[in-house]
């Protein structure tokens, strides 16, 4: 799917936990979880907003959209991964 999340990247450079995000935030870890690992299929717009004034950030620092460039792209290095671990 061509649109990823940036979570975990904006949690890094804040340097805060996913613990202390989903408690600000006010979800659960695993929700949150969900939410870093691009496992959903929708998001609510209110904790859109309570992720972007915790990370003082916007929704595009959290959202991205590959082209299909970039996402053919993408795929192939995963290919590449998963042969390299085999």
């Amino acid at each position: 799917m061509p649109i990823i999340m940036r979570l975990d990247r904006v949690m890094a450079e804040r340097k805060i936990t996913s613990t202390e995000l989903a408690r600000r935030v006010g979800t659960s870890t695993v929700n949150l979880s969900n939410i870093k690992n691009g496992h959903i299929r929708g998001m609510r717009f209110s904790t859109l907003e309570a992720l972007c004034q915790v990370l003082n950030c916007k929704p595009g620092d959290l959202i991205d959209y590959l082209t299909p460039e970039e996402a053919s792209a993408q795929r192939q290095i995963g290919e590449i991964r998963e042969r390299n671990y085999e």
